[in-house]
């Protein structure tokens, strides 16, 4: 594969882009049903096609064969780079299977084991007073709090250079994990990155170089490497962008660190990667096995996941995948294993959505006469129930209810197992059901206490019933999911109530500090490296900012001690009132 030189001009650039974008030659099929091929492929990209924008590579891998690879659009839009099936793509979270599979080849090779724990080779992982393995790692059920989600919290960004180093300082300063390890599963990057450096540890080596000598050197992988350091030059790489409203600006990326991210390769590389794992020659076919087994919870469950990647189904067809997405770069792998097929779509735009291309890609390849989907059994088993269970023969029109009875049901709902609000009000003589400002739904009478919620997907009912003394609100979302919320009496805000959650806090973990001041009927959050900004109480002592769900804390007089920030991927953070 060749290298873009880099002080050629910009014409001949263009020439040789072009020459290059044109789809692979390597399929046996004639030359018509390539034409044809290449066409309807073009119009899925179409998007992407221009060398104005951020553009794709995309490659096809059937029967151990390249049948298709093109690239579309621009690697660089300051210089108008074209992209072709050798520009090198960050991939993100992809890496993340080249990780475990490192880990297993030296699992295979009798230097660790997979149920090892991560104290035994990285000491500095605080004691949780929970073993933690390397397979809890690996497959998301550690625990660990995520280390973007961490550093994003205490006003890093995505620009900033971030080492492993960084990372593990970060991690040896957390006091308490998200659940115990097994009993969930939570997506993790802290994980991958704690693998990585036991890679390096145990075998010597950096992990970058590791992975260059087991895994793209003898894979013939010529265009992949772990990019561990952000100064280093990567010939004929794409950089990423994201959409504004004149067109695009560029989203930098200065990671440094591995396992977790950081891979730079090829659609063509991560086929040959896919090969390996369909017939391998580095490793041995119980690796594969291991990794493309579900991992299971403490309780037996499995949740999707595998080691490193995730098991799907899609027309009743299995498939392996992983996403990837860091700055504005997107990427994409699914395998059909037993298909014999693989997709690899790389994006360095941040309005790309890689994973919906490669399934109408797999359409083209796969058996029409495929078997049912696999919950085809209890969609079945839905369906005969509905008829039962939802208000579904009713004329909406005829069920019109009095201002008494609907003011009845006006108020606001608090969720308590999710935390969130909802709030109920009359429009126009309309119950209106409110997420927040800009999302509301109307509601429509299917009996005295029962509506249907209109302008959403799917069939939602609510119901408004008494328990005792608490009004409650019932969301059932496709005779699937219940959600039961209660009614609460909203706390008049004013400048003095806000008083009390004045002053600055400090958590030790993130060895960063808040600042909060009344400021117009709202908080203001202030931070040395974050903006600046402003929220209101969702419920009593509970807000929700920028940066995490925050519930102050009380002493046993009353007084406001500190909080505790939850994101997604963080729960519970401590910061105590300084």
């Amino acid at each position: 594969m060749s290298n873009l030189t880099v002080n050629i001009i910009i014409g001949l650039s263009l020439l040789i882009g072009i020459s290059a974008c044109q789809p692979s030659s390597k399929s046996t099929v004639p030359d018509d049903a390539v034409e044809k091929q290449t066409t309807e492929f073009d119009k899925l990209f179409a998007e992407f096609d221009g060398i104005e924008k951020p553009g794709a590579s995309f490659a096809v891998l059937q029967d151990g064969e390249v049948v298709f690879s093109k690239g579309y659009g621009s690697a660089n839009l300051e210089y108008d780079i074209p992209v072709t099936p050798d520009t090198m793509f960050h991939v993100a979270s992809v890496s993340k299977q080249f990780t475990v599979f490192a880990i297993l080849l030296l699992a295979e090779e009798g230097k660790l084991g997979f149920d090892d724990d991560i104290r035994q080779y990285i000491p500095e992982v605080p004691d949780f007073g929970h073993t933690i393995t390397l397979r809890h790692l690996a497959s998301h059920t550690s625990g660990m709090r995520d280390q973007w989600n961490l550093l994003r919290m205490a006003g890093w960004r995505l620009d900033d250079v971030i080492t492993t180093e960084h990372v593990l300082k970060m991690v040896a300063k957390q006091k308490e994990l998200n659940f115990k390890p097994g009993e969930e599963f939570l997506y993790s990057n802290t994980g991958f990155t704690l693998l990585a450096e036991v890679v390096a540890r145990v075998s010597g080596k950096s992990f970058a170089q590791f992975t260059q000598e087991r895994l793209f050197t003898p894979l013939n992988m010529s265009n992949s490497l772990f990019y561990d350091d952000h100064q280093k030059i990567v010939s004929n790489r794409a950089y990423s962008y994201e959409p504004i409203d004149n067109g695009y600006q560029k989203s930098v990326l200065n990671y440094a660190n591995v396992g977790a991210t950081s891979l730079f390769t090829t659609a063509e590389d991560l086929l040959k990667w896919s090969e390996n794992l369909i017939s391998p020659t580095v490793g041995s076919p119980l690796i594969i096995k291991q990794m493309n087994t579900l991992a299971t919870l403490n309780n037996g469950d499995t949740f999707g996941g595998a080691y490193g990647q995730f098991i799907s189904h899609y027309n009743g067809i299995k498939y392996i995948q992983h996403s990837g997405g860091d700055a504005g770069f997107r990427s994409y792998l699914a395998r059909f294993p037993d298909q014999n097929l693989a997709i690899a779509i790389l994006n360095n735009g941040a309005d790309a959505r890689p994973w919906e291309l490669a399934l109408q890609i797999a359409e083209r390849f796969l058996e029409v006469n495929t078997p049912p989907p696999q919950n085809a059994i209890a969609d079945a088993f839905m369906e005969s129930m509905s008829p039962k269970q939802t208000p579904s023969a009713y004329d909406l029109s005829k069920n019109e209810l009095s201002a008494d009875i609907l003011n009845a049901y006006v108020g606001h709902y608090w969720n308590e197992p999710d935390a969130y609000s909802r709030e109920i009000y009359l429009d126009k003589g309309r119950l209106m059901y409110s997420r927040g400002k800009n999302d509301v739904s109307p509601l429509a009478a299917v009996n005295e206490n029962t509506f249907k919620m209109l302008n959403v997907e799917g069939e939602i009912f609510v119901e408004f019933t008494e328990d005792g003394e608490q009004s409650l609100m019932t969301v059932r979302v496709d005779n699937m999911d219940t959600y039961v919320s209660v009614a609460y009496t909203p706390i008049e805000v004013t400048e003095t109530w806000l008083s009390q959650f004045a002053g600055s806090y400090y958590s030790p973990e993130l060895s960063s500090t808040y600042h909060f001041s009344p400021d117009n009927d709202q908080l203001k959050i202030s931070h040395y490296r974050l903006s600046d900004h402003h929220i209101a109480p969702v419920k009593g002592d509970f807000f929700r900012s920028q940066v995490g769900d925050i519930l102050f804390e009380r002493d046993d007089s009353g007084a406001v001690n500190g909080f505790r920030i939850s994101n997604g991927r963080v729960r519970n953070l401590y910061f105590r009132k300084l």
